[in-house]
């Protein structure tokens, strides 16, 4: 082949990616998508984890709804109240308060519940609902395959020793992926100071919840009776603490006689309790019994 010819195809070859890449500079400014700079700065400040937990496909997307306004500043629990301040700053706005939250399973039953048969299938909560409704007689029960502890991208969650799942709240960001991970929807949020928990979600009647566990709330309104500060209630066939009032003396632990309220008495706590409230009865009998039989002597 003539050396002329391939040197003119290397150089019209030249030219034209020359011209080419020009065109395509020329092109990316001329069509370019202008992006807000505070996008990135409010990336910087989020978690990173793309948990997911935000409801936003990855950090990404839930920056730029931050942005858009279609999430408020603090959306990536994860990444905490400093970032979300901080993010609130870039977006013009006062940082949000609040107190911390993290997530609670509202169930202790794991092998404290009946089982209807062993299960033999995929290691998923979901995957285990769709085999006959679950292995559980509980239809409200933890199934204990651990769908949340793989959606947790902190850590924060495990099957516990009695085999149904826990949080453990210094690790918990409250980015709840863990609660679109359960089927069953035993997973919810709460104020990170309270310690005391219903740790129960069985809607059952009394009877009907204690056949499928031994750890089930029955609803019999002993908790709520016994509450000074009007903080927890049977709704539904279940007990339900109001956050906003409970102030933690646990008096609802030591009279629930399922142990479905968490820290759970230990049987010398309630055993102490029965005896404090027996002599506070015999207490106000007396009185009662000493006014009756002064007042006719008053009369006299």
């Amino acid at each position: 082949m003539d050396i002329g010819n391939i040197i003119a195809a290397v150089v019209v070859l030249g030219v034209l990616g020359a011209v080419f890449g020009l065109v395509l500079a020329v092109a990316s400014k001329v069509f370019e998508v202008k992006k807000d700079p505070r996008e990135e700065e409010i990336l910087s400040h989020l978690a990173g984890a793309n948990c997911g937990g935000c409801g936003f496909p990855g950090c990404a997307g839930c920056a730029a709804a931050i942005l858009a306004g279609d999430a408020p500043v603090n959306a990536c629990a994860p990444a905490g109240a400093e970032n979300a301040a901080a993010i609130a700053k870039i977006m013009g706005q006062e940082a949000p308060s609040g107190e911390r939250q993290v997530a609670f399973v509202r169930c202790n039953g794991g092998v404290n519940a009946n089982k209807r048969f062993d299960y033999i299938g995929v290691k998923d909560c979901l995957s285990a609902t769709k085999v006959a409704a679950g292995p559980l007689e509980c239809a409200f029960g933890c199934l204990g395959f651990g769908s949340c502890v793989a959606a947790c991208q902190f850590g924060a969650m495990s099957i516990g020793p009695n085999g149904a799942a826990v949080v453990d709240p210094d690790k918990c960001t409250a980015c709840m992926a863990c609660a679109k991970a359960c089927p069953r929807h035993l997973i919810v949020s709460v104020p990170a100071s309270k310690k005391v928990h219903v740790a129960c979600a069985n809607q059952d009647k009394g009877k009907a919840a204690m056949s499928v566990c031994a750890n089930s709330c029955i609803g019999c309104g002993l908790c709520q009776k016994e509450c000074k500060k009007d903080a927890i209630h049977v709704v539904n066939g279940v007990a339900v603490i109001d956050y906003d009032k409970c102030v933690g003396c646990k008096l609802c632990t030591k009279v629930c006689p399922r142990d479905a309220i968490l820290p759970a008495a230990t049987a010398e706590e309630k055993e102490k309790y029965k005896a404090i409230k027996k002599a506070q009865a015999e207490k106000a009998a007396a009185a009662k019994a000493a006014a009756a039989q002064a007042e006719p002597a008053e009369k006299a």
